[in-house]
């Protein structure tokens, strides 16, 4: 029997680029690796194809690719991708929500988010009992705007909760007779 491990994600914390050290595009002295194949032209297939190579024995291959996003990177091959290929990844990055990276915030990692993750932080945060001050502290918000949050998160419920129909069916105990529409009378 075979047994597949899978590794947890590792993100790059805010202002960490030693990821860039595992690397395989880094030039070694005993990996000289020319940087002009990851800005190839478009018709240059052969400097894709050997970039594309690279990226896909890279150990952050992951982590370079959000790099490039986050950082609005929109020249060469990074994460085993092209310009053209992450161009739809551009334009979405702002509504992605990977729980792996909520999950990290909340243990207390300083990961880059988008505002769609930041807002799942807030409520993950918010049913699981952590404190404002934590949250202020995990957000790199006052503790004033994560109060805030999570009034709002609070009022939210509530009204969704309001907002839930209520059905008025008879009890199983009771031996009520069904009642037809001519035994509530008439509208004054």
């Amino acid at each position: 029997m075979t047994t597949t491990r899978t590794s947890p994600a590792r993100h790059r914390s805010l202002g960490d680029q030693t990821w860039q050290d595992e690397a395989v595009c880094r030039s070694t002295e005993y990996n000289p690796v020319d940087p002009d194949i990851f800005f190839p032209e478009p018709d240059e297939t052969d400097k894709i194809t050997t970039a594309k190579s690279l990226c896909g024995q890279c150990p952050v291959r992951r982590t370079c690719l959000d790099a490039a996003l986050e950082g609005g990177d929109t020249d060469g091959i990074r994460g085993g991708l092209t310009e053209e290929e992450r161009g739809p990844l551009h334009e979405r990055l702002a509504s992605r929500l990977d729980y792996s990276r909520v999950n990290a915030t909340i243990a207390g990692r300083d990961v880059h988010l988008t505002q769609a993750e930041r807002r799942a932080v807030i409520h993950a945060a918010y049913h699981h009992g952590v404190s404002e001050q934590r949250l202020a502290w995990l957000l790199k918000i006052t503790e004033e705007h994560a109060q805030k949050r999570y009034r709002e998160i609070r009022r939210a419920e509530r009204n969704r909760d309001l907002d839930q129909p209520t059905t008025n069916t008879p009890s199983p105990d009771t031996d009520s007779e069904c009642l037809g529409r001519d035994d509530f009378g008439t509208a004054a």
